[in-house]
Order: C-alpha cells, then structure tokens, then sequence
C-alpha cells in the first residue's frame, strides 16, 4: 500500500497549523456550537477530497472554471479573512444579535473558510486530482478516498485540542496569536492569488 499521498496530504492540509484559525473563528461559540463546527469542518473536509478525488477538475470544467481562476478566488477569500484578523475583528461581521446566534451562520464557518480555502484549497483539491488520475484500480481510488476520512479524524483531534491551547495563552495571547496568524494567512493569500494569475496571465511570470 502506497502512503505516499496520505503523508502529503497531511503536509499540505495541515490541521494542527489551523487550530490558531479556529480558536479565532469559534471564540465566542457555546461548548456544543465549538463540537458541531469541529464535525462539520471534518466532514466537510473529507467530502472536499473524496469528491476531488472521484470527480477531480470534471466539477470545475462543468462550471467552466479553471483551477488557476480557483486558486485567484480563493486566495482573494483568504485575503479578506486575513485582513479581519490582522484588526482583531471578529471572524464575520454580523447585523444584529438574532443574526450573531443563528445556528446557520455559526456552521457556514465551519465550511468557508475553515474547510475552503484552509484545510481543502486549491493546492489539496489539486493534489487529490493527480493522485486520482495516477490510480490504476478501484482498490487505489478507493484508498485515496479512505485517507480523506484520515484526515478528517486528524482535523478533529487537532479542533478538539483548541481550546486547552485557548486557555493556556489566555485572551492577550490570543489577540497576539491572531494577528501573527492574520500576517502569515495574507502572505498565503498572496502566494496563492500569485500561483493563479501567473498560470491565468503567463507574461506576468516572465
């Protein structure tokens, strides 16, 4: 068996390197909002890869849309998130208090962006498609989908490891911590929107 793709997969989702975000994103959450975000984001995770992996770019050619026009939306989403946190603002701005608690808004972080563009951008979706089309049997397919459930568990126990770390650096760390992260998500946003236009715009390259 070849576990090859599952390590580079954990390289690049990296769930432990997202636990900053989801403190950030889930810091006002009740106990049971924190639990079902953290099944929703795994889930979520290993649907974006099983679904990479069995239809790959078909999706994105049925709409029309390049992986490069992918990789400059999702890098401009990463942008307006980083920009939130370099300003401590909260993770979404919200109307009104009825808004602020409303069970739908608080799992929509769950999906965007915790899910896409964080732990399933591009560079994954893009790595799942090639990994697919290398598979020769239904057996090797099969095992790409089965290492997305891994990395779906690896998500949950990193989410669940949150809020020790929360209480350990207390809110002046974590104000601290979310614009140091807020710093190096821009800097991701801007590698990212970079990777798209040049494959969109080559001359940008030259």
């Amino acid at each position: 068996m070849d576990f090859k793709p599952l390590v580079t997969l954990l390289a690049i989702v990296n769930p432990l390197a997202i636990v900053p975000f989801f403190i950030h994103y889930t810091l006002d959450f009740t106990p049971e909002q924190r639990r079902r975000t953290i099944w929703i984001a795994s889930f979520s995770t290993f649907v974006v890869i099983a679904i990479s992996a069995l239809m790959g770019l078909h999706i994105l050619d049925f709409f029309g849309i390049s992986l490069a026009s992918f990789q400059v939306g999702g890098g401009l989403l990463l942008m307006t998130s980083a920009l939130a946190m370099l300003n401590a603002q909260p993770a979404e701005a919200k109307s009104n208090a009825e808004e602020m608690n409303a069970a739908s808004a608080r799992a929509s972080i769950a999906v965007v962006p915790l899910t896409i563009p964080l732990l399933a951008g591009p560079a994954t979706m893009s790595t799942v498609v090639i990994y697919a089309e290398k598979a020769k049997t239904f057996w090797q397919l099969s095992t790409l989908v089965g290492y997305g459930l891994v990395i779906a568990l690896a998500t949950a126990l990193c989410f669940s490891m949150a809020q020790p770390i929360a209480r350990g650096l207390g809110k002046t760390g974590i104000n601290v911590m979310t614009r140091l992260m807020g710093l190096i998500l821009a800097a991701l946003a801007v590698e990212v929107m970079s990777d798209g236009l040049v494959k969109l715009f080559p001359v940008l390259g030259r």
